[in-house]
């Protein structure tokens, strides 16, 4: 009896010892490395931290409350409300109003950026404890848009640095480190970290490099590079595919005529694309919504048709073209570098911009993150990003279909692959989880005191 005692003590003392160093607690410092701007959209890191929405996405991929507590569609949907939740202050003390979240909005609208689409309203204007949206059209999926990190809630204080609601507030940028520190008065809640190091414009080499001596804790894996992760045993998150490989086709020049665009849709071989430059990652796919989306994305045909191509283009000279990537990693200059192979063996004459390199091109390789988790509002981000706009006469699967193929049909985009996020996570992270569209939720995140 006394030694079952003794050996039932020394289990309850190890379940709570586990359970001490599982447990989330607050303190320390997370440190991140990335290759790119920690400001951009729709994907910056610091962006996230730093600044809110009025809605977010839900597990389910509807829209829930987040600054906005609450919604209510009015006039088929040309009219929305937003009240705005009391007592949210800014990370400078400044309290969130009606007013300013329109006026922030209404910046927005006013600087646009490019590969964003054009605000989905009229105008916006507070009205007491609430915030109006007018529109010429319907817009029935207005809250899934709001939660896009396109349309977060941002101000500059007198020194011009920006100011949100978020998690957490910036501090400095240093020798390509920008420092943020906890917001502990957040509407939300304090996160579990006093602070995020994150560091940009590092290499993938240098990342991994880093995490393996300890120097920091979360880095990138791109997709190409996952199974090598796994291989050398990285403790990886991997998200559903959430970014958009695509050829996109300027419809003017050489490429007026359809059946030239047609052409050169045809020559691409998205299966060489995936097994060679992206190692088997992703899915192959013809449509702007993933299959796990969309429902339908496999009655677009991703065969390669070389005749078609051929016939369709005729025996005309054409003088060079260019094509180049939207980012300059050595993989997309890759991918670029196999589809002029692919266009060349169909009689055209392309030409692969070089890093860095920013010319008036024909054709041009994009990777496009999507946000929205339903299927109407992901659609219609999707084609705002590529210079679209939305006419979709319903909400139903058959409705998006109809609207996806006619967009399609025009060959000025032409889907490739469908690629994931993943991240490598160092040993020090507790309780890291990835948001529905590929980024470390890092508020929630712990460090583990060493």
């Amino acid at each position: 009896m006394f030694r079952r005692s003794v050996i039932s003590l020394l289990l309850a003392c190890l379940t709570l010892s586990t359970a001490a160093r599982t447990r989330p607690h607050y303190g320390g410092t997370l440190r991140i490395e990335t290759q790119g701007d920690p400001w951009q959209m729709p994907d910056g890191m610091a962006r996230r931290l730093v600044l809110d929405t009025l809605t977010a996405v839900s597990d389910t991929g509807g829209a829930q409350p987040a600054l906005a507590e609450r919604w209510e569609s009015q006039n088929g949907g040309h009219r929305w409300e937003f009240w705005i939740r009391p007592g949210v202050h800014f990370q400078d003390g400044e309290a969130l109003t009606s007013d300013t979240v329109a006026a922030a909005l209404t910046d927005v609208c006013a600087r646009p950026v490019a590969g964003m689409g054009a605000c989905p309203w009229k105008t916006v204007r507070g009205v007491g404890p609430s915030v109006v949206f007018v529109s010429d059209a319907p817009e029935p999926d207005l809250p899934e848009l709001l939660a896009q990190t396109e349309f977060a809630i941002a101000r500059q204080d007198a020194t011009g640095a920006v100011i949100g609601t978020g998690p957490f507030r910036v501090t400095g940028f240093v020798n390509g480190a920008l420092t943020l520190v906890a917001n502990d008065d957040c509407w939300s809640g304090r996160p579990f970290a006093d602070g995020v190091e994150l560091r940009t414009r590092r290499t993938v080499r240098d990342q991994w490099l880093d995490l393996s001596v300890g120097k920091t804790d979360i880095v990138e894996v791109p997709p190409e590079l996952l199974r090598q992760a796994q291989q050398q045993h990285l403790n990886v998150l991997v998200s559903r595919p959430v970014d958009l490989l695509a050829l996109a086709i300027d419809p003017s020049g050489w490429f007026a005529s359809r059946e030239m665009r047609q052409a050169a849709a045809l020559a691409v071989d998205r299966t060489a694309l995936y097994n060679v430059i992206f190692q088997k990652q992703g899915d192959v796919t013809a449509s702007l919504l993933p299959q796990s989306l969309g429902g339908y994305s496999f009655l677009f045909s991703t065969e390669r048709d070389l005749e078609r191509a051929r016939a369709l283009r005729g025996g005309a000279t054409t003088s060079p073209l260019t094509l180049s990537a939207d980012d300059t990693s050595s993989t997309m200059q890759l991918a670029a570098e196999r589809l002029a192979l692919n266009l060349h063996e169909a009689g055209f004459n392309v030409q692969v911009a070089g890093p860095g390199a920013r010319p008036a091109a024909a054709l041009a390789l994009r990777r496009v993150h999507l946000e929205a988790t339903g299927p109407q509002a992901a659609l219609d981000e999707m084609l705002a990003r590529f210079g679209q706009n939305s006419n979709v006469n319903g909400t139903d699967v058959a409705a998006l279909w109809q609207e996806e193929r006619g967009v399609l049909n025009t060959e000025t985009v032409v889907p490739l692959l469908w690629l994931p996020r993943a991240w490598a996570v160092g040993e020090r992270v507790r309780d890291l989880r990835l948001s529905s569209d590929g980024e470390p939720l890092l508020a929630d995140a712990s460090v583990e005191a060493r």
